[in-house]
């Protein structure tokens, strides 16, 4: 069986720094770890092939080589994903979609022959006993969720790692919080999953090994979700690892607000690596948070958070929303 994995090509929008990439030399800001890790739940008998169309391109040839295309996206790659489908149906080549964007909005998709939603580690193993049967049905779902610790290990040999700027690894799925507005919690929950300290540093190891990042990106949905397995297990292993192996590269990372309320965690997060913070400001208005369910980044001077948070050492990305249904013109 040749299976052939497509990662589809971000809009320009999104790439907002795209000319510090060619700058750099690079093509892609980090790999794209759910296909990478799916690759390594496929049979190990199958031919696997993975195209980034952020940093090449798609050719006739490899769909033709195909016996199946495997598609995920999120929907801001909807341009690009309305695009593969087209292409793979006209060259009849079958088509296996999953991820965040299919798990929520897979109705609207025609062209599609077998849709794997939700947490693959649960739903691809029954699609394929069926598809080797001769009887895989159009979609497979589960609303369980996957003990984080049966992940993989992603099949890295499938890239050319230099082409990105950043490695990537993954330490936990879910988020506390119940944000309105983020689909978080309907796709992995609220219960935050982890990874044992072990396994994300032989992730890491690859990386060391690579010597090709100068930054690692922990993709968790909140990184301080779990707070207790954050603090006794992760960050002091990875704390004794930096002593024995001075890595090159630092840590980025997402997480919420109230990190600037724990200054125990800020200090371990700054010594086990962590640098660059992603945090959702959204908006400074009480109201609109209240209502849109953010509740811990009320009651409380984000401006002084963001302040205490720079002081530590941290370089912080805000990420805010404009177009809330309760903004004013102003």
């Amino acid at each position: 069986m040749n299976i052939l994995m497509i990662h589809p090509e971000m809009p320009n929008s999104f790439w907002s720094m795209k000319h510090t990439l060619k700058i750099i030399g690079k093509s892609a800001w980090y790999p794209p770890l759910g296909l990478l890790t799916v690759a390594a739940l496929l049979p190990r008998e199958w031919s696997r092939r993975l195209i980034d169309m952020n940093v090449d391109a798609l050719n006739e040839e490899e769909l033709l080589w195909a016996d199946y295309v495997f598609l995920t996206a999120m929907n801001i790659q909807e341009k690009s994903v309305l695009n593969i489908i087209e292409r793979c149906n006209k060259l009849g080549v079958k088509i296996v979609a999953g991820g965040s964007f299919f798990t929520i909005e897979h109705e609207r998709f025609s062209g599609i022959d077998h849709f794997v939603l939700n947490e693959a580690e649960i739903t691809l193993p029954p699609f394929l006993d069926d598809l080797v049967k001769g009887q895989a049905k159009p979609k497979y779902s589960s609303e369980n969720y996957s003990d984080a610790s049966d992940t993989p290990h992603p099949e890295w040999d499938l890239i050319d790692l230099k082409k990105y700027q950043y490695g990537i690894v993954q330490y936990s799925r879910g988020c506390p919080y119940h944000c309105e507005f983020c689909d978080v919690p309907l796709l992995y929950g609220n219960l935050p999953r982890t990874k044992s300290a072990e396994r994300i540093i032989s992730e890491l190891d690859f990386f060391v090994n690579q010597s090709t990042v100068p930054t690692v990106l922990f993709a968790d949905d909140n990184l301080i979700g779990n707070k207790k397995a954050l603090k006794e297990e992760l960050l002091p292993a990875l704390i004794e690892w930096r002593k024995e192996n001075v890595p090159i590269f630092t840590f980025s990372t997402q997480v919420s607000i109230n990190l600037a309320d724990d200054p125990e965690l800020m200090s371990l997060m700054l010594e086990a690596g962590f640098r660059h913070l992603l945090i959702g400001i959204e908006t400074t208005e009480e109201e609109i948070l209240t209502d849109v369910g953010k509740l811990h980044n009320t009651k409380r001077n984000l401006l002084d958070n963001i302040s205490k948070l720079h002081q530590m050492g941290f370089i912080i990305v805000g990420s805010f929303i404009v177009g809330f249904d309760q903004d004013t013109p102003e």
